[in-house]
């Protein structure tokens, strides 16, 4: 029973360890956009290929 003692606040350092670490992430931007750079990299790909497209046609770009 006197371990409880011991293990409550330790429990409760841990969670608001984990909270502040949540609330940092959230604050610096880390889950700002989570599915744009899955798209950039397919636009990207898009305009390679219709850059490669306009130069052997002798297109300017």
């Amino acid at each position: 029973m006197e371990v409880l003692y011991l293990l409550i606040p330790i429990s409760l350092l841990i969670l608001g360890g984990i909270l502040w670490l949540l609330f940092w992430a959230v604050r610096s931007g880390q889950f700002d956009d989570m599915e744009g750079p899955a798209h950039r990299i397919l636009m990207d790909e898009d305009k390679v290929v219709d850059e490669q497209k306009n130069s052997r046609r002798g297109g300017t770009g």
